[in-house]
């Protein structure tokens, strides 16, 4: 980590998802495939790669915004499962995959990453999420 750095998200996770919003720590996203409802969370520490490389009081900001992230997705997509995982293989900026399954969804009962061909939200679809969630996790309507 370097604070002469700023923080810029990674330009995969910028191509793949809408931006919901900031918390205190970190820049919210929704993947964008309407398949899967999908937040990730990326704090917005330049050079982060790793959730050990959070100071403690960062590491309990960063668990307390996904809980608030993965309420607030439970009330929106009522899930069977929640999955929650900070993986980093392809994308080694951290980052928090908050993720509502459902017994039926195209990947269950396995992972959803490279289950078959995204399915982009439409523009009305991507607003109608995007506000709800933004609600949901008391956001300001022009982020």
């Amino acid at each position: 980590m370097s604070i002469d750095i700023p923080f810029a998200l990674d330009p995969r996770l910028a191509a793949d998802c809408h931006l919901v919003g900031e918390l205190e720590l970190s820049r919210v996203l929704l993947m964008n495939d309407l398949r899967f409802p999908w937040l990730i969370l990326v704090p917005r520490i330049a050079g982060l790669r790793e959730l050990v490389e959070l100071a403690r009081d960062q590491q309990h900001q960063l668990l307390d915004e996904v809980n608030r992230a993965a309420h607030v997705l439970h009330a929106v997509a009522h899930p069977d499962k929640m999955n929650i995982a900070a993986l980093g293989n392809v994308v080694s900026q951290l980052h928090v995959h908050v993720i509502a399954r459902h017994v039926a969804d195209a990947a269950w009962p396995k992972p959803v990453w490279g289950v078959g061909e995204r399915l982009p939200y439409d523009a009305q679809d991507a607003q109608r999420v995007l506000q709800l969630l933004r609600v949901g996790l008391a956001l300001s309507h022009d982020t």
